[in-house]
């Protein structure tokens, strides 16, 4: 169902942009890009909705799904390596002997073995997954463009917005690079442009004094001076629009809004004040970037926001030689001494916590990286990019213990069930109350599906 002709606007409030996430300057109607009519609501599975905020975790570089949630313990040396495997919550699921924690947590936890990308270059293959669109290329190093797919978390910012905060959809510690600082694709709004911009959070929240970059007061500048100053710039503004008309010029406008509500929004900076948490519970998540982006996570879908993407960061990765989780060399050293133990104790305090809270129930939490690696071991000890067959985990929104698909014996193409990326947005998506199927007006007005055709996992979300 195509949304109706836009109507014209003229001077938005304040309010009504947030509300709208700016769809309204670019001729969107929201209700029709949320709401089905009423016979396609009743159609429905009660899983629609069921998710009110969305934590991702990005395990950037490429997990290694044989040393993580696919273990092949009958596999050849070569395939299998010398990492075991152990049991878990779920009877006769196993994962490698790296993840403990994690393993306790398998029957919060629907493993998809099959996922497939079919691409090797992490930046082309992280737009797809980021995305849910195939990219034009499938190359290495290829840079951000305005005319890039807008991300899930622009998608589920910019059409279920959180009407009570400047922050809807949010992604930290930063955007995801590779060597020689060169960005990936498909990370924020793209052609849909500023208005569906998610918020980057560039910050180190393991720093013993947390700084979010753009979101400081500048020396001297209190709240009261920066409001007056706001309300100075607006009066311009506002004058400056009557005579331009322009929509770009309102975009420009709205991100302004945007920084100046988060500086002012005392709720908000509240939820990015780790200082707030007590010594154990900072301990907890892992006194590491990694573990604290999680906890600040959590704090922010505490807050309302609606999808928090936690990138995993380069910090100090680079000294290892092997970057993230990009294992080309060393790859059981880097597994057990640094990359395995972090996010298996962040992961398991996120999920305890918020089922403690209650808020699991309503919680989506998704791990997934561009790829995986190759099924043998190369000869420098690492395993190199593969995107034939990998791993993704999901947890909360009522989703239990369960496994997706297979890989083959060796871990090298899918064997049964495979799911692409398409598939998986559409189930984020559908979780979050977003229906994967609708058409959203671009901004010259040509209608586009919200994703590539995508179908909802039944398996998660019922028929």
């Amino acid at each position: 169902m195509r949304p109706s002709p836009p109507s014209p606007i003229t001077q938005p409030t304040r309010r009504e942009w947030l509300r709208a996430g700016g769809l309204g300057a670019l001729g969107l109607s929201l209700p029709s890009l949320l709401r089905a009519d009423s016979a396609a609501a009743l159609a429905k599975p009660s899983s629609f909705g069921r998710a009110k905020s969305c934590v991702l975790i990005f395990l950037s570089g490429g997990p290694p799904q044989h040393d993580t949630f696919d273990p092949k313990p009958d596999a050849p040396a070569e395939i299998r390596g010398t990492i075991g495997s152990i049991r878990t919550s779920v009877p006769g699921l196993h994962l490698s002997e790296l993840l403990p924690r994690t393993a306790k947590q398998m029957h919060r936890v629907a493993l998809i073995r099959s996922m497939t990308t079919d691409i090797h270059a992490h930046s082309t293959s992280g737009a797809f997954m980021l995305s849910g669109y195939l990219p034009p290329s499938k190359a290495e190093n290829v840079p951000p463009s305005a005319q890039d797919w807008p991300s899930l978390a622009s998608v589920v910012g910019a059409l279920n917005p959180n009407p009570a905060s400047p922050l809807s959809s949010v992604i930290l510690p930063g955007l995801i690079y590779n060597t020689g600082n060169i960005h990936w694709p498909c990370q924020t709004a793209g052609f849909m442009g500023p208005t569906w911009q998610p918020q980057v959070l560039k910050c180190n929240p393991a720093a013993e004094k947390v700084s979010i970059e753009g979101l400081e007061f500048a020396e001297g500048m209190s709240t009261l001076r920066l409001h007056d100053r706001m309300e100075l710039r607006d009066a311009i503004e506002r004058q400056r629009q009557s005579i331009i008309g322009s929509t770009a010029a309102a975009e420009f406008d709205l991100m302004h809004r945007r920084a100046f509500d988060l500086l002012h929004s005392d709720s908000s900076r509240a939820a990015l004040d780790l200082a707030r948490e007590t010594d154990s519970m900072r301990d907890r998540y892992g006194r590491n970037q990694f573990g604290q982006s999680v906890l600040m996570a959590r704090r922010l879908v505490e807050a309302g926001v609606r999808l928090v993407q936690v990138n995993w960061s380069r910090d100090d990765d680079e000294s290892t030689g092997s970057p993230m989780w990009d294992t080309h060399q060393n790859n059981e050293k880097n597994l057990r001494d640094r990359l395995c133990p972090r996010f298996d104790q962040a992961f398991d305090a996120l999920l305890d916590e918020l089922a403690e809270s209650g808020l699991l129930d309503e919680t989506l939490v998704v791990v997934m990286g561009e790829f995986g690696r190759t099924p043998k071991i190369n000869k420098s000890g690492g395993r190199d990019h593969w995107g034939s067959v990998f791993s993704v985990a999901l947890a909360g929104a009522g989703i239990e213990g369960q496994v997706i698909g297979a890989s083959d014996k060796i871990g090298a193409f899918p064997d049964e069930r495979p799911v692409r990326p398409p598939d998986l947005a559409a189930t984020i998506l559908h979780l979050l109350g977003i229906d994967p199927h609708h058409e959203f007006l671009d901004p010259i007005q040509r209608p586009r599906l919200v994703t590539d055709s995508g179908v909802p996992l039944r398996e998660i979300v019922g028929a």
